[in-house]
Formats: C-alpha cells, sequence, structure tokens
C-alpha cells in the first residue's frame, strides 16, 4: 500500500525558512519522478518542484525558482523541499507525489492518484 507522509510545515516570518520531508512507504521512491505540489485557500493547486528518477532532471515553478531546493534520500526513502526566503504568497497546504514526467525545461507531468494528508506552511508579513 502506498503511503505518503509530508512533515516540516509551520509558521514562519516572511523572510524564514522550513525543510519539508516526504517519507514514502509501499513504493522505492526513486524509482518515480516526484513532485511537490501546493494548495492555497480559494487557488488552483499548482506544481511547485519535480525531480527525475536519477536526479538529473530538477523543475522550479519560477515563483519559488532560487528560494527552494528539492532532493532525496533514497536510503531514508524521503523527499525533501527547503524552502528559504519565505514570503506570504508561499502560505499554502503542500503536498508531495508521484509524478509521470519530470523535465528541467518542460517542467512537472500529471501527478498520480496517492497523495498524503500535506502540511501546512503559512507565512506571516
Amino acid at each position: 500500500q502506498i503511503q505518503l507522509v509530508e512533515s516540516g510545515g509551520g509558521l514562519v516570518q516572511s523572510g524564514g525558512s522550513l525543510r519539508l520531508s516526504c517519507a514514502a512507504s509501499g513504493f522505492a521512491l526513486q524509482s518515480w519522478p516526484m513532485g511537490w505540489f501546493r494548495q492555497a485557500p480559494g487557488k488552483a493547486r499548482e506544481g511547485v518542484s519535480c525531480i527525475g528518477t536519477r536526479d538529473d532532471n530538477i523543475y522550479y515553478a519560477q515563483p519559488v525558482k532560487g528560494r527552494f531546493t528539492i532532493s532525496r534520500d533514497n536510503a531514508k526513502n524521503t523527499l525533501f523541499l527547503q524552502m528559504n526566503s519565505l514570503k506570504p504568497e508561499d502560505t499554502a497546504r503542500y503536498y508531495c507525489v508521484p509524478v509521470v514526467s519530470c523535465y528541467s525545461d518542460s517542467g512537472i507531468g500529471a501527478p498520480g492518484e496517492n497523495w498524503g494528508q500535506g502540511t501546512q506552511v503559512t507565512v506571516s508579513s
């Protein structure tokens, strides 16, 4: 049974940092491209970042480029998202999910069906 458990969210002031984790079970995380998505109240879900199976393709959405870093620890079967220089507009619930594809130039493919509960990130101004 595939399970994804996100953690690391919280309340932080503008300019602060958080490190999100996504612990996977039921599958080998390194076997799939993985993505981070976020959704703020009243807004559409958006892809934030993704990483390819061999870590050779990494993509960041323009709003987070230069501030967020995605990484993966295959031994721990865990995906990370380091978020620096946080802004109030980063406030959202963040989710990790396997994706169909991830390419540095063309972005995040469609997400799979297995979603975790997400972790809430709130950035105060």
